[in-house]
């Protein structure tokens, strides 16, 4: 087994290159940390991720210096916030209140935004990316992490390094192998991705389409729609059951766009995929020389898209808070929690809104409780006040405490 020591001896090793790793990679080796982050895919081209980089995100990149770049990346900007609620078009936040730079959502597919912070990463000289590089557990040495063991194309490697960061999603390897504990805050949702065909002429770009016991969100990315269908939780394998038209039939009841081209993109269940809604999160995101952040620290719901974001902000945070720290040889296991003490806060409060949303507005949308699909008095009072809803759109946008960087650039 190879010992390996990418970017000259690693000060910090990231597990996962999705976008908590590669924003903490960039920062930390812009820091001057010598750093290795490793993808156990060979690229980033995997469809259905979060694709929804809010203002708070489109910040951080201007504060690097890298948003007018950034945006030459294909994207579509969302400036308001709206859907249909039944026969009732309802407009729940307006992002145009904000600093015009970032005064809207970038709906950009995940590949482009993480080609784009590796490309930008790579120029530095205290960064490596390692694509194709699984790791399958931990080494511990003297009570404490000292990095990874994994396997890549060439065979089974070990990296060590001072702190050992996971990033690798809601499904973390990095986690289970440390025993980090998961409190579970239970979803009772789970989504079918899908795609179909958009008319370019088409203007009407509302996410949200609800019908009685039907939910739909659709993503416009120019030439198609990205679609979500919500279903209740563990439903899917029954709705697969049924021929695949009753299903195209349910979309178009709460999404009448999608009728034109539904039938030939989602010509079986083949073309529709499963993801699995969870909440949770750690009660211990650290122990000696490990940290997890993003999805490896709190899976979020797909309600609002927040998701990404919230990585992105713990990624500003760990660099804020250790940068220095790691480059000096002295991050110690105080320093790597007070990173959960920064954010967990702002975890708790986003994940408490989206159960509320679940319960509140999704599952009586689903179980036929709405009957006359009324709709519900704040999305009533959101349409009829616009200062509301730039208030809605700021917090929906920002998040709650959200970062500026202020980790240093060697």
């Amino acid at each position: 087994m190879a010992e390996e020591t990418d970017a000259s001896s690693p000060q910090c090793c990231i597990v996962g290159g999705g976008p908590a790793g590669m924003m903490l990679g960039y920062l930390l080796a812009r820091a001057g940390v010598r750093t290795v982050v490793l993808e156990k895919h060979g690229d980033f081209l995997r469809d259905f991720r979060g694709d929804t980089v809010h203002p708070s995100t489109l910040r951080i990149m201007d504060e690097l210096g890298l948003l007018d770049d950034f945006l030459q990346r294909p994207h579509r900007r969302l400036e308001v916030i709206g859907g249909w609620f039944g026969a009732r078009h309802v407009q729940l936040g307006d992002f145009r209140g904000l600093p015009a730079r970032y005064a809207f959502i970038a709906m950009m597919p995940q590949w482009e935004f993480l080609d784009f912070l590796a490309d930008e990463a790579k120029k530095l000289p205290t960064f490596a990316l390692r694509m194709r590089a699984n790791v399958i557990g931990l080494i511990e040495s003297e009570g404490r992490v000292a990095g990874v063991r994994g396997t890549s194309p060439d065979g089974e490697f070990e990296i060590r390094a001072d702190c050992t960061v996971g990033c690798d999603g809601r499904h973390s390897t990095v986690r289970a192998a440390a025993g980090l504990a998961v409190k579970d805050l239970g979803a009772p949702i789970d989504v079918l991705w899908f795609r179909v065909t958009r008319d370019p002429a088409e203007v009407d770009s509302s996410l949200a389409r609800i019908a009685l016991g039907h939910f739909v969100v659709t993503i416009d990315r120019g030439d198609y729609w990205q679609c979500a269908f919500v279903i209740a939780k563990g439903g899917a394998e029954a709705l697969k059951q049924r021929p695949i038209e009753e299903f195209r039939a349910q979309v178009v009841d709460a999404g009448p766009v999608l009728a034109a081209h539904i039938a030939a993109d989602v010509r079986s269940w083949d073309d529709v995929r499963l993801l699995t809604v969870a909440v949770d999160r750690l009660t211990q995101w650290s122990k000696p020389g490990l940290l997890c952040i993003g999805d490896a620290a709190h899976a979020m719901s797909p309600i609002g898209g927040v998701g990404i974001n919230l990585a992105i902000q713990d990624a500003v945070a760990t660099a804020n808070l250790l940068a220095v720290k790691l480059r000096a040889g002295i991050a110690n296991a105080d320093d790597l929690d007070a990173v959960r003490s920064r954010r967990l806060w702002p975890t708790k409060a986003t994940q408490a809104a989206q159960v509320g949303i679940q319960n509140n507005v999704l599952l009586p949308v689903l179980g036929g409780a709405n009957a006359e699909l009324r709709v519900p008095l704040p999305m009533r009072i959101l349409t009829a006040m616009p200062a509301l809803q730039r208030v809605m759109a700021r917090l929906l946008g920002m998040g709650v405490r959200p970062e500026h960087v202020r980790s240093p650039a060697a």
